[in-house]
């Protein structure tokens, strides 16, 4: 009996290493991990700054409103001194600089990335400065004075290396229209099924607002379209560029990527299936800002 109570306990013994053994393996899985780190991006996220700057435009002699998001690092108090690169993110027609901070999750991009992010708004200007309207001169507001505003009162990185600027649809072109008339000022740039050749698609949008009728300002139209920087681009920018397969826009992205491919320029151009719509352009966010994140962290430091 008393060598049947001992194996008894051994038995028991054993079961009870056993178990402990089989706790640490669930202990030790990747469960904490992935908590711990939704945890870091929570609270990350509850950080970001998000507010609307008001900006005096001295040549259109108005204020414009713009949404700036800051990340959570930036008021991490153990580095106070940190400087950081900006994101410039364009909205489309009959859009505002609301649009992106309702649409997408700004917070958690400029945290991951160690990015700030400002949402000009562009009031359905194309971002360039109308030939015929003193109210419209968004691309002197855009590249002159909302940065400068921007380099003043925020601790940005003020050199071309860590700019970039993107935007979808009309903000597709005007992305690449700002970035591709100053290389000086943008060393990255990206557009979202963008309408990048407006010759194509006259008296709509109120292009013809911002550049006279069509029919009797072809010169004009043809002057302020994308395409028509192409043959000016030297290589150098970092260069991203996406299209839906199904989009309103996707033959004129097609003839853009095949004319910078005849000019040598280096580009990303990528089509992946969608139409002309948000769930597109928030899905083609999350790869251009790792595209930025990289342009941002490559080659010589400043």
């Amino acid at each position: 009996m008393k060598k049947t109570l001992n194996f008894i306990l051994l038995i028991i013994v054993l079961g009870c290493l056993s178990t402990t053994v089989l706790a640490k393996d669930v202990v030790t899985t990747t469960t904490v991990p992935e908590i711990y780190d939704q945890a870091i991006a929570k609270a990350e996220k509850q950080n970001a700054i998000v507010d609307t700057i008001e900006v005096m435009s001295s040549k259109m002699g108005r204020i414009i409103k713009n949404t700036i998001v800051l990340p959570a690092q930036y008021t991490e108090k153990k580095n106070p001194t940190r400087f950081f690169p900006v994101v410039y993110l364009l909205h489309g027609a009959q859009g505002s600089y609301r649009d992106w901070p309702k649409k997408a999750d700004l917070r958690s991009l400029a945290c991951q990335y160690g990015v700030i992010i400002v949402c000009p708004d562009g009031q359905d200007s194309w971002y360039f400065d109308s030939p015929i309207d003193p109210n419209f001169q968004f691309e002197t507001y855009v590249v002159h004075e909302l940065r400068n505003y921007v380099e003043t009162h925020y601790r940005t990185i003020n050199h071309p290396k860590y700019r970039a600027i993107t935007g979808l649809s009309m903000g597709g072109h005007g992305a690449l229209w700002l970035a591709w008339r100053h290389p000086d000022v943008y060393g990255s740039c990206g557009s979202m099924e963008g309408g990048v050749d407006i010759y194509n698609f006259p008296n709509r949008w109120k292009v013809n607002e911002r550049l006279g009728e069509f029919d009797s300002n072809k010169e004009v139209w043809r002057e302020h379209s994308v395409m028509s920087l192409v043959p000016t681009l030297e290589p150098g920018q970092n260069i991203v560029i996406d299209a839906g397969k199904n989009d309103i826009f996707i033959e004129a992205n097609n003839a853009l990527h095949e004319a910078l491919d005849k000019q040598g320029i280096p580009h990303d151009y990528t089509v992946r299936p969608g139409r002309h719509s948000w769930s597109f352009w928030v899905n083609a966010l999350d790869y251009q800002m790792l595209f930025f994140y990289k342009a941002f962290n490559s080659g010589v430091k400043y």
